[in-house]
């Protein structure tokens, strides 16, 4: 008898009545043999000594199977590496061959790389992997072969933390289901019910390699719902159901074989800031959590009271009672069974510590932590209280919006995986857009994270969370056939696929491909941050970021070059190119060696090769000097940064920290100290310095900020210049300019009246003598003495305001200085912009339909052929860069969210010109795109001699490789050192 099984004499419901029976040892062995089987039936029926009498209830078969599958644990079927089809395989799929690629397995940590690979896909699954060689490999007549020609072939992106589907894009009231606002405590609640197929994120994030993505509730909420795998491909069927990876079985009704090993499920935690949405404090949200999990205790104590009974044969005990169970609470009591993958978000110290409590007294796992800012400073609290350590999952530089991410670092992923801690790089999509989560973990390599660590970080190492590391996240034969194609390296900047396959399905078929340099084949090397990272730990989280000053002579030596702006060319140019040439016999890495520039006051003041400077060395002998070895890197124009509210909040989430929201002068109710006819804003009188967002954009390059004030209106005010690296405003060079431009913004959907009532408004102000001040100023505008900005991604606002433009124009006869900004749409409309002499600042330079307003878009290669920057400049629109926040710079509000991310402003330029193709933006008209053309197209343009230089060892600004050590400023008269 099967002792997995029930003895078939239950199903018949029988009353019986026995006797124990004591053999002998002298019986036969025929009857010994009838004894033993007769004890163990008795057994099973919890019989005992002395006659008694038991009821059977005819569920009794189910219910001991039941019982025993509660201690089954998730995992794959014993056969599952036996398939040789997938579960997701959709007829008519042809087979693939990849041949001759560079084949990043997943394996050995993520330092497994196959050269000259060859992939076979087929049946959605992988089935062979051959390395060096492709003779033993057949294929038939249908089969698709790919030449990758060495290029790099990776398993697909995996996003272990996306609200794609659920937090819709475009943004769309009817359609926006991440959070729920009916309580704290929400663990019935599943992410599937609320997915929408039709999201356009699905394939902006395709085009990002990311193949597959745990689709997770929103923040809101101290338990929010449950989250589900999905691969991103669409299905014949067009079904939520349709995309899932490994659906919990029975999630339809249907019968579940309960022999089966169960599947792994997830659920979404959240600690903190977040849930105090409900009017409560850490205490009452960890207060909530723990009567949740204590309710699910009960019930799942009274289960396996239940099930002892049932298993022991005391069906007496249980006679009339039914297996106790809650629809609501079932996956709360499937948690502390360990079946339930617990994700978690929880930023600070203090939360994670509450949580480690929490689970620690319910006894029960955790998959992941999820943002966790401050785990990189408490990892010996994690690796004390867990034998499995959870993975933390993370972003890369998105920090400071809210007081919980005050403290993380760039150098906590790098930190954390010193510490044996696995790190995963998620996007919280759309807070990242998941398309860019692959320069997640690029970003991350830059500040420390090994190379191998951080593909592992969006690949293996979120499978291994999810607890599908059996079938994605490596490429070997019987996993999943999703695997990605890559341009370049998949950590080069840009990185872009060129092939995308999910079941073996192709999702690019295709694909624009913007060719990249030979050099991003290779992995970037990062600089040394050794001392940085140091720091952070040392000063938990916030370490000094103010430089040190030199007026005196600063020597830059090893220099490869020295750009500087060319005003009679209107461009900059590399003057160690435009030198004299070196002898035939010297090498480059000779000529490189010998690059010399020499800065005194914060002014260059001699630059070349070997003995050029000869004479200020001597002159400068007996000075006090600081010399600084380069090695190799670069000396380039510094960059200017428009859309963000830098300087004027240290946290954008915490009001007090911050200038605010200027008043609307459209609001009828207005302060008659504002005057006749309204007010108009300064964000001068706002600005606030030494802020760490400012002070890292310092650190990175950024050497002046535009910045208007916060709206959450139409009108935002008068924008300022200033330094972002000033101690306070009455240093020498802390503002360039107090004024710089008009802002506005028009957008469909904003608060207040209509558009075409701003639009009104507006044409009344550039064309009406209007009292006040505000009119005085849009007066400025008129005359073509003040430069407007308006903020606004709709192609159709565009065309009005190109017609307003004229039409002002007409009656004053003063040609208007009008950039448009974020610009989404602007390629709708590219001639008419160029043809009426509009600038466009495009923010971000990877269009995304955050809005309505953005849905037309151009998103780029692999999707399109151009960028957005590439159409615009081939109609001869003048065209700069705004740094990528976390919305479209169309919204008011969304500058307020994007001064964390204006550090990466230099990977955004160089990114946005590798985007657009080769011979599209050279280094010059790259350097251009974030700096000068802001300045042209803002009335700021300056004297070259007048223009800030930064200073970076190993590469230069537009890579991965280059630290910022110095910044060189004629304007404050002195170098500023990181070093």
């Amino acid at each position: 008898m099967d002792p997995k099984a029930a003895p078939s004499h239950l199903e018949s419901g029988v009353l019986l009545k026995h006797k124990h029976t004591i053999g002998t040892r002298r019986l036969s062995l025929l009857l010994a043999l009838a004894v033993a089987s007769f004890t163990y039936i008795s057994l099973a029926l919890g019989a005992l000594p002395g006659p008694r009498t038991e009821t059977l209830p005819l569920e009794a078969q189910s219910i001991l199977a039941r019982c025993r599958s509660l201690k089954l644990q998730p995992g794959p079927a014993a056969d599952f590496h036996a398939r040789t089809h997938s579960d997701r395989l959709q007829s008519g799929t042809k087979p693939v061959l990849i041949r001759n690629a560079t084949i990043w397995t997943g394996f050995a940590g993520g330092s497994e790389i196959l050269l000259q690979g060859d992939v076979f896909l087929d049946n959605g699954l992988i089935q062979a992997v051959y390395h060096k060689s492709s003779s033993m490999l057949t294929h038939g007549r249908n089969t698709t072969i790919i030449e990758a020609n060495g290029a790099w072939l990776t398993p697909g992106i995996i996003d272990l933390h996306s609200h794609l589907s659920i937090e819709p894009s475009p943004a769309l009231a009817g359609a926006t289901d991440g959070n729920s606002y009916k309580g704290p405590i929400l663990p019935w609640l599943r992410a599937l019910d609320g997915m929408n197929t039709h999201d356009e994120s699905f394939l902006h994030a395709i085009a990002g390699g990311v193949t597959t993505s745990l689709v997770l509730p929103g923040s809101l909420n101290a338990i929010g719902g449950q989250g589900f795998v999905i691969k991103l491909r669409p299905t014949e069927e067009r079904s939520p159901n349709s995309m899932l990876l490994e659906p919990p079985y029975g999630l339809n009704g249907s019968e579940v074989d309960l022999n089966m090993p169960p599947r792994w499920r997830h659920m979404k935690h959240a600690c903190g800031e977040n849930p105090r949405y409900y009017q409560s404090t850490r205490m009452d949200t960890v207060w909530a959590v723990r009567e949740a999990y204590n309710t699910a205790r009960t019930i799942k104590e009274a289960q396996d009271s239940f099930c002892s009974n049932a298993l022991s044969g005391e069906w007496g005990a249980i006679k009339g009672q039914e297996f106790p169970q809650d629809l609501q609470w079932e996956a709360l009591v499937d948690i502390l069974r360990g079946r339930v993958k617990v994700q978690t978000h929880c930023y600070e110290a203090v939360d994670i510590d509450n949580f480690v409590r929490i689970s620690n007294e319910f006894q029960f796992p955790i998959a992941a932590f999820h943002h966790a800012h401050e785990a990189y400073l408490v990892p010996h609290v994690l690796k004390r209280a867990y034998k499995n350590v959870p993975a933390i999952a993370m972003f890369s530089t998105f920090a400071r919006y809210k007081r919980e991410a005050y403290r993380h670092s760039e150098f906590a992923p790098r930190i954390l995986a010193d510490e044996g801690i696995d790190v995963v790089m998620k996007s919280d999509h759309s807070a990242i857009v998941s398309r860019n989560l692959v320069h997640e973990a690029a970003t991350t390599h830059h500040f420390g994270l090994p190379e191998g660590a951080a593909l592992a970080s969006v690949i293996s190492t979120p499978a291994k969370v999810l607890g599908l590391d059996h079938r994605i996240g490596f490429i070997a034969q019987g996993y999943d056939a999703d695997v990605v194609l890559w341009d370049s390296h998949p950590l080069a900047l840009g990185a872009t696929p060129t092939h995308v396959f999910i079941d073996g399905i192709p999702q690019l078929p295709d694909a624009h491909v913007a060719p990249k340099p030979a050099a991003h084949q290779n992995a970037p090397t990062p600089p040394d941050f050794a001392r940085e990272t140091a720091q952070a730990i040392e000063h938990a989280g916030l370490p000094p970021l103010e430089p040190t000053r030199r007026s005196d002579v600063v020597i830059f030596t090893n220099v490869s070059s020295l750009w500087t702006r060319d005003r009679s060319k209107d461009t900059f140019v590399n003057l160690f190119e435009a030198s004299e040439p070196r002898a035939r016999s010297e090498s480059v890495s000779d000529l490189q060696s010998q690059g010399m520039v020499i800065v005194s006051a914060g002014r260059v003041v001699c630059y070349g090769y070997g003995t050029t400077c000869s004479a200020h060395l001597s002159f400068y002998s007996d000075t006090k000097k600081l010399s600084i070895n380069l090695q190799g890197g670069a000396v380039q124009p510094g960059l200017v940064s428009y859309g963000s509210s830098l300087g004027l909040a240290e946290i954008a989430m915490e009001p007090s920290t911050g200038d605010g929201v200027v008043i609307d002068p459209l609001d009828p109710v207005q302060s008659p100290l504002l005057g006749t006819g309204g007010h108009i804003v300064r964000a001068v009188d706002g600005l606030q310095f030494g802020t760490r967002n400012a002070l890292l954009a310092y650190r990175s390059g950024v050497t002046l900020s535009i910045t208007s004030p916060s709206h959450g209106t139409w009108l935002s005010g008068l924008s300022t210049a200033f330094t972002p690296g000033a101690p306070h405003r009455f240093v020498r060079g802390a503002i360039m300019r107090d004024i710089v431009a008009v802002h506005i913004t028009l957008a469909h959907g904003d608060p207040g009246p209509s558009v075409s009532t701003k639009v009104a408004t507006l044409r009344r102000l550039l064309t009406g003598n209007v009292e006040g001040e505000v009119g005085a100023w849009f007066g400025k505008v008129a005359s073509g003495n003040l430069p407007l900005v308006v903020n606004v991604a709709s192609a159709d606002i565009m065309t009005t305001l190109i017609a307003l433009k004229k039409e002002v124009e007409k009656q004053t006869g003063s040609a208007i200085k009008l950039t448009i900004a974020s610009a989404s749409e602007a390629h709708l409309v590219a001639s008419q912009l160029g043809e009426a002499n509009i600038g466009v600042i495009v923010t971000p330079a990877r269009s995304f339909p955050y809005t309505w307003d953005e849905r037309r878009l151009l998103p780029g290669p692999p999707l399109s052929a151009d960028s957005l920057l590439g159409h615009l400049i081939k109609h001869n629109v003048t065209v700069a860069l705004g740094p990528r926040g976390i919305a479209a710079q169309s919204h008011p509000g969304a500058a307020d969210m994007a001064s964390w991310s204006v550090r990466n402003l230099r990977f955004d330029a160089g990114e946005a010109a590798l985007d657009a193709g080769p011979g599209v933006f050279d280094k010059a008209a790259t350097f251009a795109l974030a700096s000068s053309n802001i300045e042209k197209l803002l009335g700021l343009e300056k004297d070259p001699l007048e223009q800030d230089l930064v200073a970076t060892v190993g590469g230069d600004l537009l890579d991965f490789e280059g630290k910022v050590v110095a910044v060189i400023s004629p304007r404050q008269g002195a170098v500023d050192i990181f070093i």
